[in-house]
């Protein structure tokens, strides 16, 4: 057996962690739940009667987006908000009391959907004890300022488009009347922070420390009044370099119980356009905020010194430091960003979202050795040491509105010992409630002869795991493979069965030999094609290790040895495509892992 083989048979010994009772006697425990994305699909608007529609089978109202919209997004808008109550349902049943969001907390910053948010985390906040720990991602403040806005795609009456917008406009033809009201606009930070205010953005009594970068006070110092007069919005500015723009910055440490500090870092970078309108607060002078780190080595450099601060402060004081934010810190793509480039273009499959090798370099020599990140919808691990010695571990946190619908526990041990599992969010109370409204609306793209219908057995799905994975072969057809692959990539590969790709090269006494010694026959090769081969490497992109049990250790057989004769073809996108699966399906551990942080060593752990 090949050492890659049996590596992925070590893989797919792990399957994903489901729900279940919690171990007894941890030492400390936070769950992360990355992207939420919450749409408060039942909340009431405050200065507009209308409700969304009616569900023909339990008479409920519900304010809900399109099925084909969520189909080309890589997220799903309505569903995930009975996946998060199931999420805080299982952590509550653990003991967890402490939850962090690492970003993207709303749908865009909207103010009925933040206002929903905050109902449920006060919920359980008052039933469970739960304190929450929340860090602004590119959907919370869509601009750094508050700006109108407008959504094309809720679903209305008799499965048609409903326009739903903060201010009248010209909306061009539509089939209903649009829905004007002030609650669908985009928040900024001063609305969004000031909603949030309870969940770490500033200081709680509660708290035993907490600061941010321009905090002028000292641990030994602390007291809350102190920190309450520092933790205005005014006081959290910084100025951007070349303009005479300032713009804040939510940033904060927080000692939420002894021995532990939480490093809640905003990466959310607006860049000044060229022509500015002069007007103060102006959100359309800036661009959105979704490449994270390589902008903030850019513009906020404030935050890398003030990381250095906190890191060193914490090594002094033995304090456990755990960083999180909305953005990676390390590749995401098991180091096969550059292949991925060269085949796909840099532009293409989120390739400008990867951080330099600089970002994961200058935030471990700043003393940073975890963090969670988000933004990726995805279950991956990243691991980068520096010249100086210094590892940092960047673990991103899976989106409960994309496959694998998953968030993770870290359990500190130790001051040097920690283990991270990921726990799929599986089964969903109430998960197809809404499918009644997708049936109108199929019903309606069927009367229209609509030329991008959606497959209407996702609405088979027997539970909110399998939505979620319906969810992504959509997003697969509909969306990824017409924008992100290069075209005559997909004629050369498409199509063609995996005996084909085994047998590109014409080398039969080698293929032979290796079906032997992996147990298969050219029947097996027979039964995919490449579609499949596109569909599952999107599987183990988002999911990694946790999609494995899944595909199957058989076909992760067949894959590896038709990447081992593309190599060989000699065909550019052939090779790169080879090498870029490979990868992918040899990352570091996801699923449950073990990290010492003396030793700078992630090890996983078997179920």
């Amino acid at each position: 057996m090949s050492r890659i083989s049996a590596f992925i048979l070590l893989l797919l010994s792990l399957s994903a962690c489901k729900v279940k009772q919690i171990e007894p006697k941890v030492t400390q425990q936070i769950a992360f739940i990355a992207d939420v994305h919450l749409q408060d699909i039942f909340g009431k608007f405050q200065d507009n009667k209308y409700q969304g529609i009616q569900n023909p089978v339990t008479g409920d109202y519900a304010n809900i987006r399109t099925m084909n919209s969520q189909l080309h997004s890589t997220r799903i808008f309505n569903e995930n908000y009975f996946a998060f109550i199931e999420a805080l349902n299982d952590i509550s049943k653990r003991g967890i009391k402490q939850v962090v969001l690492p970003g993207d907390f709303s749908d865009d910053g909207q103010p009925i959907h933040v206002r929903g948010l905050r109902k449920i985390l006060d919920e359980y906040s008052q039933k469970y004890g739960i304190s929450f720990f929340v860090t602004t991602g590119n959907h919370d403040a869509v601009k750094p300022f508050a700006q109108e806005a407008t959504k094309t795609d809720f679903l209305g009456q008799d499965g048609k488009e409903q326009i739903i917008s903060s201010a009248e406009t010209n909306f061009g033809e539509h089939e209903l009347e649009p829905i004007i009201t002030s609650d669908i606009k985009n928040w900024g930070y001063k609305e969004t922070l000031n909603e949030m205010a309870g969940f770490g953005f500033y200081p709680q009594e509660s708290y035993l420390y907490w600061e941010t970068p321009f905090s002028n006070y000292t641990y030994e110092s602390y007291n809350f009044d102190t920190a309450l007069k520092e933790s205005v919005l005014q006081k959290r500015i910084y100025s951007l370099k070349n303009t005479n723009l300032s713009l804040p910055d939510a940033s904060y440490l927080v000692e939420p119980i002894k021995g532990i500090w939480l490093l809640a870092i905003d990466a959310n970078v607006y860049v000044p356009n060229e022509k500015l309108s002069g007007l103060v607060d102006n959100p359309h002078d800036f661009s959105g905020a979704s490449i994270g780190y390589n902008n903030v080595l850019l513009y906020k450099n404030h935050l890398l010194d003030w990381v250095k601060k906190v890191s060193a402060e914490a090594k002094q004081k033995g304090k456990i430091l755990i960083a999180f934010s909305h953005y990676p810190m390390v590749d995401f793509n098991d180091d096969a960003s550059l292949e991925m480039k060269q085949l796909f273009g840099s532009e293409k499959m989120q390739l400008s979202r990867v951080p330099n090798e600089a970002v994961a370099q200058l935030f471990a020599d700043a003393g940073i050795q975890i963090h969670f990140g988000g933004h990726m919808h995805i279950n991956d691990t990243g691991v980068r040491t520096t010249s100086k010695g210094n590892t940092i571990f960047n673990i991103q946190t899976p989106s409960l509105a994309a496959y694998k619908p998953a968030y993770k526990i870290l359990t500190i041990h130790s001051n040097s010992q920690v283990e991270v599992e990921t726990v799929v969010v599986s089964s969903v109370t109430k998960f197809n409630s809404l499918f009644p409204f997708y049936e109108e609306e199929y019903a309606h793209l069927q009367n229209i002869k609509s030329p991008s219908i959606w497959n209407k057995e996702i609405l088979k799905a027997k539970d909110y795991e399998g939505f979620t994975e319906w969810h992504l072969k959509e997003l697969v057809r509909l969306r990824f493979l017409p924008e992100d692959f290069p075209i005559d990539f997909l004629n050369a590969i498409l199509k063609l069965s995996g005996k084909d790709l085994l047998e590109i090269n014409k080398d039969n006494s080698v293929i032979e030999k290796q079906l032997l010694t992996n147990n298969l026959t050219l029947q097996d090769f027979e039964t995919w094609t490449g579609f499949n081969m596109i569909y599952d490497f999107y599987r183990l992109k988002n999911a990694d290790e946790l999609a494995m049990p899944e595909i199957g250790s058989k076909r992760l057989k067949q894959y590896q040895m038709v990447c081992e004769e593309l190599e060989k073809s000699g065909n550019e996108q052939f090779v790169l495509w080879a090498k870029i699966v490979q990868k992918t399906m040899n990352g570091l551990p996801s699923n449950h892992f073990k990290i010492n942080l003396k030793a700078n060593q992630i090890e996983r752990i078997n179920p």
